[in-house]
């Protein structure tokens, strides 16, 4: 009897692509040492049939029936805000981030709120079932109504879900699981695509909400095909250092709500403690007065966040200076400096730069050029800009301050925590209305905010 053979297929683990032969590095993507080798899996008869006994006709949209289910609410407002407003029956979240960052400790705390109304299973493939009683009795979570499972055969697992019929599964992790229908092992591209299509296809069907936790790279980056975060319906990142101890909830991905929406937690020692005011957290520590500091008015999502945006800019010692930055992008700190070289003459070319946004936060949005721009001219000129003043504004090449968007927000929530001043774009001025115990200056240029720092 022969047997049937199957041909050889090569993927990169980076980013899904396929390859016809091994390569060194990835066409695609340009990750090395990323292209690996699987067979697919022979075909079981009944399982892939090639025709269907029934047409499958289109219809329209306009007859399609709306899923009036709502959503649901857990116990958690910051998990509830990063989903658009709570978990949506059937929808499918990715979780990923750094080892050790609590992915685990959200999502047990996470279910058990969820368990208080709602059936519930914990799939663990990483710890024993001794070891998540451990982490329940010191998150102080009741196990009455928290079945879990130590599993990583998918096959099980879905006879679990069928057994227990859930309305919320949690699977720990992806990359642990492996089906009987595909010969390679746990975690290959072959396997985790496998695993979460049919996870999906299981929620999708049972209208069932599931949690999947993603490992990640070296670099960050999910670990696996590229394709797993287009399969799913919401991807979090669950985010902090290692010296601090607040973590960032934040969804990039998210069909059912905002996709720029961050949650933020403290670590603490019995688990995950919800932070309201964020602002205060990351103004704690911050000194009044000091040389190079000032404070940004930033927006995630919906939720005014302000951040210290610290600078110190010293003579270098070494032909080509120094320029690190922890919190944001340094591309456009070296825009930056450019700018403020050719508007403004400032000398930074034989000096050292270095730009930290305190408390391990992270900023993306261009609004904090003006922020920066005014903490490297502080640092330079050994100037405090004063305690009450927080700076906001996009910078172009030319050294024009560009309008930002929601900056009626930023200022009340600024004013809100004591600071009487401003400075932002002159175009700003007309959207919106005036801000009770706080002094705004317009600007229009670079040139035109060095005049009106302190």
């Amino acid at each position: 009897m022969s047997k049937e053979k199957t041909k050889q297929q090569f993927f990169c683990e980076s980013c899904g692509a396929q390859s016809l032969r091994w390569e060194g590095r990835c066409g695609a993507c340009g990750a090395w040492n990323s292209i690996k080798e699987f067979r697919p899996a022979r075909s079981v008869p009944g399982t892939h049939p090639r025709g269907f006994s029934h047409p499958v006709v289109p219809q329209l949209l306009s007859e399609v029936q709306q899923n009036a289910a709502q959503r649901m609410v857990g116990m958690g407002s910051e998990l509830n805000r990063v989903l658009g407003g709570g978990l949506t029956p059937g929808s499918v979240a990715l979780v990923a981030g750094d080892p050790g960052i609590g992915k685990s400790t959200l999502l047990m705390e996470t279910l058990a709120g969820f368990s208080q109304s709602w059936p519930v299973l914990y799939v663990s493939g990483e710890e024993s079932l001794e070891q998540l009683r451990q982490r329940a009795d010191r998150l102080g979570v009741s196990g009455e109504r928290f079945p879990v499972l130590m599993e990583n055969r998918l096959e099980a697992v879905i006879q679990a879900v069928e057994v227990a019929q859930p309305e919320v599964l949690v699977v720990d992790s992806i990359q642990t699981m492996a089906s009987e229908s595909s010969p390679s092992a746990a975690g290959t591209v072959s396997q985790v695509r496998e695993c979460a299509g049919r996870l999906i296809h299981l929620a999708k069907t049972r209208n069932m909400a599931v949690f999947l936790v993603g490992h990640v790279t070296k670099d960050g980056q999910i670990a696996g095909p590229r394709v797993l975060e287009h399969m799913v319906d919401t991807v979090l990142y669950f985010e902090g250092e290692r010296g601090h101890d607040y973590r960032i909830l934040r969804a990039v991905k998210n069909r059912f709500g905002p996709s720029n929406e961050i949650g933020v937690f403290e670590m603490c020692q019995s688990g995950l403690r919800e932070v309201t005011n964020p602002s205060e957290l990351f103004l704690s520590e911050r000194i009044r007065g000091a040389t190079g500091s000032v404070v940004f008015p930033g927006i995630e999502g919906t939720r005014p966040v302000l951040v210290e945006i610290q600078s110190l800019v010293a003579p270098s010692v070494f032909p080509q200076p120094r320029r690190n930055t922890l919190g944001w992008d340094p591309n456009r700190l070296a825009m930056l400096t450019a700018v403020l070289e050719k508007r403004l003459g400032l000398g930074f070319f034989n000096h050292d730069i270095f730009l930290n946004v305190a408390g391990g936060f992270r900023i993306t949005e261009p609004a904090a050029d003006l922020a920066v721009a005014a903490s490297l001219f502080g640092s330079l000129k050994n100037l405090s800009l004063g305690s009450g003043l927080v700076v906001v504004g996009e910078v172009g090449l030319g050294g024009e301050v560009r309008a930002v968007s929601h900056v009626a927000t930023r200022l009340r929530e600024a004013a809100k925590l004591g600071f009487d001043r401003a400075i932002l774009p002159e175009k700003c001025m007309k959207t919106i209305a005036d801000v009770p115990k706080m002094e705004l200056a317009a600007v229009s240029s670079v040139e035109e905010m060095i005049q009106k720092l302190p």
